[in-house]
């Protein structure tokens, strides 16, 4: 019996034992529990790994061949979507070095218009592989050196003229006759007129960046140029006569050549706004400046206004040069000024009702 009794009360006590062992390790794993959830909640919202994207990047291959004899030149490989046409030119002057990038012309196919520097492989590229053939344009010169060329020039060669210098006209007959005021009237207004050229094309215009050939450039000189010795000669000669009508002709022509001046100068002013030039131009308006006015008729104001300079030139100084100069001046400008009107007729319809393109109800 007191051995039962024994054995009873160690089991009782082992049972004890082991509901105390239990219930400390319930509260330890509740412990343990919470810190884990409180950890967890303090470190913020599980973020996902961003997978690595492969982006595939298509390649070109560009088969240079010559315009001429259909031989390969060269092939430009490894050119991407985005490359330009002027990139290619790159690649090619690095493979070519005395083919610089603006003197290479490329083209779709031979007798095709050559591809613009601004232009895309992939908007040309039928396959991943492009051909495109070569011509050499020559000895080429940036834009605005053409024009600072064919303005400066006129510019001194007609002052020349004015000081008669003496391997130009006779000392004894240059002495002898003294100037009429048309004379250096004529000058004020030549040297004016040539001087806002310059200024406008440093100033003003959006010359383009891109060059042209050397060959446009002596053309070009050899025309201001010329014309202006044969107008200078005349005017400044020793043996020049005044206009008919004396000096009410000068003075009425002079105001008309300023006016004219003035009115060209605000509209290439207004026509150098970003808003009327790129793809997205819009057409101009006239403002509270009575100078584009003129708008409302002709959709070339400014070869408007440089014809009538040149015509109240010719009133003014009444010689048969500067009639010459003014009507091919005329002609050419009169096609500048229909192939402008062409394109705004396509652009801006609406906006071209009854305008002609530069005499107003004429041209």
């Amino acid at each position: 019996m007191f051995k039962r009794q024994k054995s009873l009360a160690s089991e009782q006590k082992r049972g004890l034992f082991s509901q105390g062992a239990t219930q400390s390790l319930l509260k330890n794993d509740m412990r343990n529990f919470q810190c884990l959830s409180q950890f967890v909640l303090s470190a913020g919202p599980l973020t996902a790994i961003p997978g690595v994207k492969h982006s595939k990047t298509t390649h070109f291959e560009i088969e240079i061949l010559d315009a001429q004899t259909r031989k390969q030149i060269c092939i430009v490989d490894k050119v991407t979507q985005t490359s330009t046409i002027h990139d290619v030119k790159q690649k090619f002057h690095k493979a070519y070095p005395k083919w610089y990038p603006s003197r290479v012309g490329l083209q779709l196919e031979c007798g095709g218009p050559f591809l613009k520097d601004y232009i895309t492989i992939q908007s040309v590229a039928a396959s991943s592989i492009v051909t495109l053939y070569f011509t050499d344009l020559g000895q080429q010169v940036s834009w605005i050196t053409v024009f600072l060329a064919e303005y400066t020039g006129p510019l001194l060669i007609y002052l020349l003229f004015y000081l008669r210098i003496p391997y130009i006209y006779d000392v004894k007959e240059s002495s002898r006759r003294l100037r009429h005021p048309v004379v250096h009237l004529a000058c004020f207004c030549h040297c004016i007129h040539y001087i806002r050229y310059l200024l406008e094309t440093l100033f003003v215009h959006k010359v383009s960046a891109g060059h042209t050939s050397l060959r446009k450039l002596l053309k070009g000189c050899a025309f201001y140029w010329g014309f202006t010795s044969w107008i200078a000669y005349y005017i400044n000669h020793p043996w020049y006569t005044p206009p008919a009508f004396g000096n009410r002709q000068v003075t009425v022509s002079a105001l008309s050549f300023l006016i004219c001046e003035a009115g060209n100068h605000f509209i290439n002013v207004m026509l150098s706004h970003p808003y009327h030039t790129g793809n997205n131009a819009c057409f101009p308006s006239p403002n509270y400046n009575p100078f584009t006015w003129m708008f409302f008729l002709v959709s070339c104001p400014n070869y408007t206004y440089e014809i009538g300079s040149w015509v109240s030139f010719t009133v003014m100084t009444q010689t048969l040069p500067v009639g010459i100069f003014t009507l091919l001046m005329s002609i050419q400008m009169s096609f500048w000024a229909k192939k402008k009107h062409k394109i705004y007729l396509k652009k801006f319809n609406s906006y071209m009702y009854r305008k002609s393109a530069m005499i107003p109800f004429i041209l």
